[in-house]
């Protein structure tokens, strides 16, 4: 969730829109909610000229809808949509949305590259389909600040910490972030709630001819999920949310709901540390027997003298602490990929800063429009206190203090949210709930999720009143597809049969951790990763 690890996804989670609907669909809306604009029938060609898509017989389309609901015959939105069609027709049960996360993570472009992928166990009973949310290309309008993330952006450096930030100064930065994406954006951005691309899901589900969505979410997609559920309680048929995050928290206290991932993401180190100091040929030896040590000595040896990074030839800056730790975030990410963070830093201990700024290059800024979309889409409905800047340096030398890995993704960061005067006023901000009478959503929580913590997954479920927590005892962001051979059978049922696990379901992860043999050259570190990081 964290817009700097979101950065980090790669091009294994974009998302592509499809349908197949054969003429106009419009859904009766609940009390409420504005009527569901009727989409015209959706042409599904190619998708593009890419082989891998044609090889995999993806389809693509795209869907004009509202910007603005209340104003149906207004400005429109172009909304990207793939489909991989069911593999078993006859025995075909209908479509199955899905939604990577984010905010601005989009399955569309995954699904043009892998065909169902993640998904192929499920391709046999369901279409898979997955549409790019307003904002988010390939649909347009699509939301870019054109600024260069790593000085100007959200996450940019050098990263301020209470005892030597210059509060004009840095406020200046984040104003200035602001504005750019005020000046290279329009209209949409005062459109791209939640709550719209939820509308637009519900339009899209009409379009494909599913009386009710079967929709499976990850990380933020939970968020969506919780949010359509709430809006449209009687049209899901089964909901699994993945990774999920509080709902509440996330929307109306915010600043409580990014320390809740902070903190996350400092356990996950410890883990790590813990890990590497039983395994140290798994971790190429960083750090002997007290790694965790010895990332806090690496860090002050960074910031007294950046590492040397001769061995990455497009870009061989010397390699600060907030170097290290920018790209130590998105590798705790998944298990798989710990083996490469243990060999990126024995590299860098031993001197070497090639591989970080590698990665840096490659995955931590390689994307600049997702953090804008992060940032952008989260601040359009995340109710922000308004207008007392020390409320913001209180938080900023609070996390500081609590969180000494991570502390730029939470504080002195959201000033920037503060800042932000685009809110759409059609966002949904609870109450979350889904009536006994409606299918019951499944909740999967991880034990040491970082991106989302395990307790988003419990309170999304006290607040939804009628769910079912799916648990998974293991590290990582989400568990669907993530080596556990039990959430991914159970998952699996509850969508094709709507079989809900017993109450209290405990699923192990089984990923092995293993090294990855030596550090992988700079120019090629991004090809060691196991596993994609989801937004």
């Amino acid at each position: 969730m964290s817009a700097r690890c979101r950065a980090a996804v790669v091009s294994t989670l974009t998302v592509l829109v499809l349908g197949t609907g054969t003429g106009v669909a419009a859904a009766e809306s609940p009390a409420g909610e504005p009527p569901t604009s009727p989409v015209a029938p959706l042409t599904w060609t190619g998708c593009g000229t890419t082989a891998e898509a044609t090889a995999v017989g993806v389809e693509c389309a795209t869907a004009d809808l509202p910007m603005d609901y209340d104003e149906p015959d207004g400005a429109q939105v172009q909304i990207a949509v793939a489909r991989v069609p069911a593999t078993d027709p006859a025995n075909r049960i209908g479509s199955l949305f899905v939604n990577p996360g984010g905010p601005g993570g989009e399955f569309v472009t995954y699904l043009q590259e892998a065909g169902a992928g993640l998904f192929a166990d499920l391709n046999a009973r369901f279409d898979i389909v997955a549409f790019a949310p307003r904002g988010v290309a390939p649909s347009t309008p699509a939301i870019d600040c054109q600024v260069d993330q790593e000085t100007q952006g959200i996450y940019s450096v050098p990263v301020p910490d209470p005892l030597d930030i210059d509060v004009d100064a840095y406020v200046a930065k984040a104003q200035g972030y602001v504005d750019a994406c005020l000046a290279n954006n329009g209209e949409i951005l005062e459109h791209v709630s939640t709550a719209n691309v939820a509308r637009d899901m519900d339009a899209l589900r009409a379009a494909v001819g599913d009386d009710r969505l079967t929709y499976l979410g990850f990380s933020y997609g939970t968020f969506l999920g919780a949010t359509y559920a709430s809006l449209f309680p009687d049209r899901h048929r089964a909901m699994v949310l993945d990774g999920a995050l509080d709902a509440d928290q996330y929307i109306n206290d915010p600043l409580s709901s990014l320390a809740t991932q902070t903190a996350g993401f400092e356990t996950a180190l410890a883990r790590f540390a813990e890990v590497c100091a039983v395994d140290q040929v798994a971790c190429s030896g960083f750090g002997g027997t007290d790694p965790y040590l010895a990332y806090d000595q690496l860090l002050a040896q960074a910031d007294a003298t950046p590492l040397p990074a001769a061995g990455y030839t497009a870009d061989p800056r010397p390699v600060t602490a907030d170097d290290i730790r920018a790209v130590t975030s998105p590798l705790l990410y998944a298990k798989q990929n710990w083996g490469l963070l243990g060999a990126v830093l024995a590299e860098a201990a031993a001197g070497d800063g090639s591989t970080v700024r590698a990665l840096l290059d490659q995955v931590v800024y390689a994307d600049g429009a997702s953090t804008d979309l992060y940032f952008t889409i989260g601040a359009s409905e995340q109710r922000y206190p308004q207008g007392d800047l020390d409320v913001y340096l209180d938080r900023g030398a609070e996390s500081w203090a609590s969180f000494p890995h991570f502390w730029s993704n939470s504080g002195y960061v959201e000033i920037n949210y503060a800042l932000w005067p685009a809110h759409d006023e059609d966002a949904f901000a609870g109450p979350f709930d889904v009536p006994a009478s409606s299918a019951t959503p499944l909740v999967i929580g991880t034990t040491y999720d970082p991106a989302t913590p395990y307790s988003g997954a419990v309170s999304l479920v006290a607040d939804l009143g009628n769910a079912r927590l799916l648990t998974m005892e293991g590290d990582g962001h989400t568990a669907y597809g993530r080596n556990s051979a039990c959430i991914d059978a159970v998952t699996d049922a509850y969508l094709i049969d709507g079989a809900l696990p017993a109450e209290g379901t405990v699923c192990q992860q089984e990923v092995p951790f293993v090294g990855v043999g030596q550090v992988p050259a700079a120019s090629t570190a991004t090809q060691r990763l196991a596993a994609p990081v989801l937004p």
